[in-house]
């Protein structure tokens, strides 16, 4: 319900929402654009609220959000729009890297990838099936002197309301508190954690240490890999049932045609996402998804008047931005160590990085449909960024490592742990996953 809710906006502006709110211009995608402000602004201080309160906050933060997006179908002016996706965008900072730091807070560094795409990959099922359950909504067009874009929406947000009154029940707690294990299981979990390095025995959060967190070159570089391929999974996104109806699809047809796109991405970002997990190979797997978008990309803008070319175009651009994104994020999380200060990484790379959606909603631009070619190659652009600030982590994260075979043979054998308890990723023995 997430993707759901968030992208719910491309498919009411193809049901006739442009036309009763009069939008005019860009104003589409300013409103589209508002989400990620609010999105990118909070990020952080959201985490760490979420930190410091637990894992049921994220039920308060699925009612909260809910709420703006029954706003949404309600408003009747472009500013009560604006207003609402901004407040959407804030309610749901926390969210998604919340989630990826309670996952993460129960596997090992080499276990990790696989349970998060597992999540990451329902949010690419949800796009699958958003456009198909946002036209058998707008079927309800007139009801209760609604438009059909209206439901999707209101219909849309009830539903999130009631997940997130289920998912008090549902969510567990972080491993320290957890109770749903017996004692000797508990202490099997909590003992596979220790040994898998980088924790911090006591964590809490001061500005000094998050001031040093929040300056580690290793996370800023994985933000820059993410917004590359957060602009064009946010052009998908947001755009691409417009590009399929500027096609000569019907607004059902390009709704349904969405359909596969989905289906493929979240395939292939289970598949490969296995398969890195498998041969400890975040690098190759972080290229092979670059190169799999510029391909979709350059068909967008070398056949721009043939309609089904540029539909399998949007399989490749689709599928590799999908594989990017959790495979960056689990990267820098693993590599950062734990506590507070994987949670500061996972607030930015998630949040900060949604700073790709500011430059998607401003590219496409509406007189350059159906072939958007602003669009399409400003998109190339920001890959071509992933693919650098890839390589460029790779090779940093390699250099660190023979650093740190160097000194660790300078120290005894036998370490005394009680004085490295709070070293984190500093640990002589953490080494980093490449």
């Amino acid at each position: 319900m997430l993707t759901a809710t968030r992208a719910n906006i491309a498919n009411a502006k193809i049901q006739g929402m442009e036309a009763d709110l009069q939008l005019h211009g860009n104003q589409y995608n300013i409103a589209y654009m508002m989400f990620t402000v609010g999105y990118v602004a909070f990020g952080i201080p959201a985490n760490l609220i979420f930190k410091k309160t637990g894992p049921k906050s994220l039920s308060v933060m699925m009612f909260l959000w809910a709420i703006t997006v029954i706003g949404q179908g309600l408003t009747r002016n472009t500013g009560g729009l604006i207003a609402c996706r901004f407040l959407e965008g804030i309610l749901e900072a926390g969210f998604v890297p919340g989630c990826a730091y309670l996952i993460g807070s129960y596997y090992k560094s080499n276990e990790f990838l696989k349970r998060y795409t597992v999540f990451f990959c329902a949010s690419v099922l949800a796009g699958a099936f958003n456009g198909l359950l946002a036209t058998l909504i707008s079927k309800m067009d007139g009801i209760g002197g609604y438009a059909g874009w209206r439901w999707i929406f209101i219909i849309e947000g009830l539903i999130t309301i009631v997940l997130s009154f289920c998912s008090i029940f549902w969510i567990v707690p972080f491993p320290e508190k957890s109770t749903m294990f017996s004692p000797e299981d508990k202490a099997v979990l909590l003992a596979r954690i220790a040994e898998d390095g980088g924790q911090v025995s006591h964590d809490h959060f001061d500005l000094k240490s998050f001031a040093k967190n929040v300056l580690d070159w290793k996370i800023w570089i994985c933000v820059l890999s993410y917004i590359g391929a957060e602009e064009n999974a946010a052009s998908v996104l947001a755009f691409q049932p417009s590009i399929l109806k500027g096609l000569g699809y019907t607004a059902t047809e390009a709704q349904i045609h969405t359909i596969p796109i989905w289906a493929v991405s979240f395939c292939s970002s289970f598949i490969f996402a296995w398969l890195s997990e498998h041969l400890q190979q975040r690098y190759l797997f972080g290229m092979f998804g670059s190169l799999v978008s510029l391909t979709g990309l350059a068909i967008e803008l070398a056949y721009p008047s043939d309609p089904n070319v540029r539909y399998m175009g949007m399989f490749f651009l689709s599928a590799g931005s999908y594989l990017i994104m959790p495979l960056t994020v689990v990267w820098c999380a693993i590599n950062v160590g734990k506590g507070y200060k994987r949670t500061v990484a996972l607030a930015c790379v998630i949040a900060v990085g949604n700073c790709g959606a500011f430059v998607a909603g401003n590219v496409f631009i509406t007189e350059e449909a159906p072939t958007y070619r602003t669009g399409f190659s400003t998109n190339m652009g920001f890959i071509c960024l992933t693919l650098v600030s890839q390589t460029v982590f790779y090779l940093g994260l390699r250099r660190e490592n023979k650093k740190r075979d160097e000194r660790r043979a300078a120290l005894p054998e036998v370490l005394d742990e009680k004085i490295y308890e709070n070293s984190g990723d500093q640990h002589p023995d953490f080494r980093y996953q490449l």
